[in-house]
Order: C-alpha cells, then structure tokens, then sequence
C-alpha cells in the first residue's frame, strides 16, 4: 500500500544508494589501478556516476503534495529503474572482479556482492517488488560462480549462497509484512475496516493534483448520521458500534466503483466521487448518489433485537483545482452538512458560492474579532425599559462593535461567532466590567434605576470562573445595594447544559444579591419544570410575540398565556420589542407592566440615556 510514508521512504533511500555506491567505487577504481584493469574500472565508474546524477534529480524531482497520481506513479517507476541499475552496476562489478584470482580481487568481489544483497533486503523492504529481483540479481551470479568451481568446497559454498539468498529473502518479507501491517493500522479505522481521516486527506490531496493537470472535477460527500448519539447513550456503545458496521456495509453496496469511503471519526463518513470533464455533471451525480445513500441509510437496522431507524444528514463540496489545501473541500462539505443540520435534518446540500461568502465573511468577522477589544471597538449601548407609568425604571445593556473595516457589525453577527471560538468569554467580562461602572458611575450622578440588564452567555456562564471573576468586579465596582440592582439575562438554551451546575451557579450569584431574568421567552427549549426548577426572578416576552400582536390572534394567546404562567409562578415580567401604542395597549390591558422597544427608545449611549432618563423624570407621570 503506498501513502506518503511509503513514498517519503523510498525517497531518502536514493542518497544512501548514491554514496554506498560512489564511495566503495573508489576503491574499486584504485584496485583496478593497481592491478591493471583500470579502463574497465573507469567506465564502471563512470556508470556509477551517471547513475548518481540520475538519482540526484530524481531526488530534487520529488514532491509529494504537488504531484499528481500519474506524475507519482512515473517517479516512482523510474526510481525502480534507478535502484534495478544500481545493483546491476554491482553484479557487473562482481563479474568483472571475481575473475581476478592471483590478485586475490575474487574475495572482495564475494564479499561486496554478499553485502550488496543484504543492503537490498533491508533497504528495499518496504517493496517486495524491488528487493525480491534486487536479491536474485545479485545472488545468482555468486551461486554460479561457486557452483563453478568444481570441488567439494565450492559446492557447499553455492549450498550456503542459496540458503542465505533464502534467509534475506525471508527477512524482508518479515520486515515488509510488518511494514504493511503497520501502514495498514496508521491508515484504517479499527472498527469499520474503512480508511481513516489521515488516509484520506493525502488521497484527497493526489486527487485535487490529478485534477488540476486535468482540469476535471469530482465531489465530496460527508455524511454525518442523525441522533446516533441517542443510540449510544440508551443501548450502548456495543450496539452504536455494531449499527456503524451496518450503516458501512450499506455505503459499500451503493458507492460506485472508482469511489473512495473513509471514516473522519464518531459518525462521519466521508467519500470521494469519481472524476467528470463538467461541474453541472458532477453536481448532478453528487446529490444522486447522495438522495440514494439517504434513502438507503434509512432502511430498518437490525442489530441484536433492536429494530433501529436512523437518517443522515449529507453536505456536498465540488472537487476542483481552485485550492491547494485538501482540508477546505472537507470544510466545505461540513459547512453544507450543518446546513442540513440546521434545517432539520435528514437531507442534502451542496456548498454555495453564497455559503461561501458566507464563511469569508464569518472568517474575516473571527480574524478582526480577536483585535476588538485590544483596539477599543467594542462599545455598550442602554435601552431604557419603563414601567406602566412612563417611569424610566431599568435598562438592558447592549454590546455594539464599530470596525473600521468592517463598520457596525450587528450583535446577532459577531457574538455567535464569539461562542464558538471561546471569545465569549473575555468579550463578556469587559460587557460586565463596562456594565457596572456605568451603573456606578450613573448612580453617583442621582440616576437611580430599579434594575439593570446584561445578557450573559451560556459559554461565558458555565465558565469555571465565572462566579469568582463576577464577585470580584462587584467587589471594585459595586456596593450591596447597587449589586441588588443586576439583573442577568439568560436564555432558555441553559436547559441543554448541566441544570444541576446551572442552579448552582444561580444560588451562588443570587447570594450576592443578583436576579435573573430568561430571555425571548417562548422561543427556546424551556418546559414548565424547567422554568420551575430554574431559580429566576423575571421573564421576558420575546419580541416576535409582541411584533405580531396587531395581526396574529395566536401570538395574542401565547402573550396572554406567558402573562398568567408569570403572575401564577410570581416572576416579574418584560415585554421587549413593544414599537406602536396598540401593542402598549394590549399590555396594559393584560396587567404588562415593564416595556421595553423602539415606541419608548432605541438603545442609547451611556451619556444619551442619562439625558432621556431626565427629560422622562421631569414629565408628568401617567395615571394607573
């Protein structure tokens, strides 16, 4: 099996041959010299000189991630020829030496002979190509000779020539059996039998350098199963293992011949179509090849006496010559698979010129994030939330990010991104360190508000620290009673971590005298036991409900029915988006009553917000 490690092999064996041969080749030349053979020597030499440069540039020549499968396959025919001339050069030597008996050359000719073999056998075990008729070359010839000789002697020594050409013929086949077996283990999944991810990403490298000498296309398909994870976790990892062997015999049945299927790990598989002169082509036999496996994959499994139902969840990436890194096919395709993901699963897509400015932009987005804060970039805005008398009562900090390259970039842009790289977390302290020196510094200025928000991350929340990086901003910031007026907003995917850990962070804070509130309430994953279970002080209505008060009886049921649930539980209760007077009404009218939206004010910067705070508490308050 050649991979890179076999290729890479073979390459460093072309300078040890050339300096075993131009070296001892000296001598040979000297002793030809000194016993009047020396123009024979000298065009041996000669030989063995050509020989050399040939190697030189077939060595130089050599570049694994840049050659092509027939531009491989080429090099490595002629480094054959090369190794094949090299101990052809040797029997020569041999033939022409070993004649030379009143000089004693004979000797030394036996001798660099038997060490040529054993060379062969070690160096050239990794191909049994190579050493097998490498160690008949050399051997034959010393078996002859000594078969020749005519005595006793000389027949036992052919004896013993035979059973050493036996011995390293054996030896390397050890050696190349272990070699294989070891190649095999570093490039197949133990468990499906498949080629692994280390395999495959070099296959795919050939494959994008055979198709740029080409200018042909393939695709890649990664599939990745739905809810495996639940068939783990409620029968076991013995029947998850035997379901995966099922699913890859499946594959094997329907993937067509001259395709290519490797496991990437878990529940991923990952395969390599065949070539096609037109992208509209390929495109075609990608998503038929991946309707079909979907349709296959989802068949009743069989496993033990469980019958199993699973489906899959496919991303498509075109194959082309427009990148050198193999790894970005692969990214593609996993991109298109969480598009499937995200839209329910059990389906297909196909990576996008769209989903690709999509990522460029989410990459540019995460490269110039990392310099946010270092450059002053990021900025928090206030927006008031008023009581049913029109009294400026609280406000929800919002974090803002003003790039120079980029400009405004929208909240529900960049702090996804923030979660999934871990930013989050140094993002969120300088949210909460902001946040409470302008409570500090708001209230040292006779702004006295009854709460004040900060949305807090679930990364950011679960964080080991986090209780002890939040009491010791309160500690620099914060008095007792200041602190009574945090409120932080959680949203209800806290459901999906650790509840236990959740609460307990929860109590921890709430000592402290901090309050909670769950965010966009009614969109998330919360149950009724949850909410229960949780301890929180407020909910807020999710501004999708109020949106469609004026227009939709059902989102006026759900407001309505998230009213009552709060008023039963005693949670506090904020009605976020409210932007027209009949959205306020209806509010009013079902005892509302914190209003937070665009009718009373956008977000505000720190000194704006001082200044709407004032102009409401110099106006007439209205009447209950």
């Amino acid at each position: 099996m050649r991979d890179k490690r076999f290729y890479d092999f073979v390459h460093r064996q072309i300078p040890v041959f050339i300096m075993l041969s131009l070296l001892p080749g000296l001598g040979y030349l000297f002793l030809g010299w000194l016993n009047g053979i020396f123009t024979p020597a000298f065009v041996w030499y000669l030989m063995v000189i050509a020989g050399s440069i040939w190697g030189v540039t077939l060595y130089r020549n050599f570049d694994f991630d840049s050659m092509s499968e027939y531009r491989r396959n080429r090099w490595y025919r002629h480094c054959s020829g090369f190794f094949y001339a090299f101990f052809l050069l040797w029997a020569l030597i041999f033939l022409l030496y070993v004649g030379q008996e009143a000089a004693n050359l004979h000797y030394i000719a036996i001798f660099t002979e038997i060490g040529a073999s054993v060379v062969a056998s070690s160096l050239l075990s990794s191909d049994r190509r190579l050493y097998r008729p490498t160690l008949y070359i050399l051997m034959a010839p010393l078996i002859v000779y000594f078969f020749l000789i005519g005595e006793w002697y000389g027949y036992v020594l052919s004896l013993f020539a035979g059973t050493l050409t036996w011995v390293l013929l054996y030896a390397a086949n050890s050696s190349n059996q272990l070699l294989m077996q070891a190649t095999y283990q570093a490039t197949h999944d133990a468990l499906t039998g498949l080629h692994n991810r280390q395999y495959f990403i070099e296959h795919l490298q050939k494959r994008m350098n055979t198709l740029a000498e080409s200018g042909q296309f393939s695709f890649l398909l990664l599939i990745d199963l739905d809810h495996f994870k639940t068939v783990n976790d409620s029968l076991g990892h013995d029947i998850g293992d035997q379901l995966l062997r099922n699913v890859v015999a499946r594959l094997q049945q329907h993937v067509p011949e001259g395709c290519l299927t490797a496991r990437l790990g878990g529940d991923e598989f990952i395969i390599t179509g065949r070539d096609c002169v037109d992208r509209e082509i390929c495109e075609r036999e990608a998503l038929a090849l991946s309707e079909q496996l979907i349709a296959r994959l989802k068949e009743t499994y069989v496993v033990g006496p469980h019958h199993l139902y699973i489906s899959a969840s496919i991303g498509v990436s075109i194959i082309s010559a427009s990148s050198v890194n193999a790894n970005r096919f692969i990214k593609e395709a996993d991109i298109a698979m969480y598009e499937v993901k995200a839209k329910g699963r059990d389906g297909v897509f196909m990576f996008n010129d769209e989903m690709s400015r999509r990522v460029e932009k989410h990459l540019e987005i995460e490269r110039l994030l990392h310099f946010a804060l270092a450059n002053d970039e990021i900025t928090l805005h206030y927006q008031p939330q008023l009581d049913h008398r029109g009294r400026v009562m609280g406000a929800e900090s919002l974090v803002r990010w003003n790039n120079a390259e980029l400009g405004a970039v929208p909240p529900a842009r960049f702090i996804p991104i923030a979660e999934q790289t871990g930013l989050i977390v140094e993002l969120g302290m300088h949210i909460l360190e902001t946040g409470f020196r302008t409570l500090r510094e708001w209230h040292e200025a006779g702004i006295e508000l009854d709460q004040f928000s900060i949305n807090i991350s679930m990364r950011q929340f679960t964080h080991q620290h986090f209780v002890a990086q939040v009491t010791q901003l309160m500690q620099r910031y914060l008095d007792a009673g200041l602190a009574r007026k945090l409120v932080f907003e959680i949203t209800e995917s806290i459901v999906a971590e650790d509840i236990h850990r959740v609460i307990d962070v929860m109590n921890q804070l709430r000592a402290s005298g901090i309050r909670f509130s769950m965010d966009d309430f009614g969109t998330g994953y919360s149950s009724l036991s949850n909410l229960n279970r949780l301890p929180l002080d407020e909910i807020k209505i999710d501004r999708s409900f109020v949106g469609a008060l004026d227009q939709n009886e059902g989102h006026r049921a759900m407001v309505v029915t998230i009213l009552n649930m709060a008023s039963i539980l005693k949670l506090n209760i904020v009605a976020e988006g409210v932007e027209t007077v009949e959205q306020l009404d209806f509010l009013l009218g079902h005892d509302c009553r914190i209003f937070q939206g665009y009718f009373h004010s956008r977000p505000l910067t720190q000194d704006a917000f001082a200044q709407f705070y004032r102009e409401r508490a110099l106006a007439p308050a209205v009447a209950e």
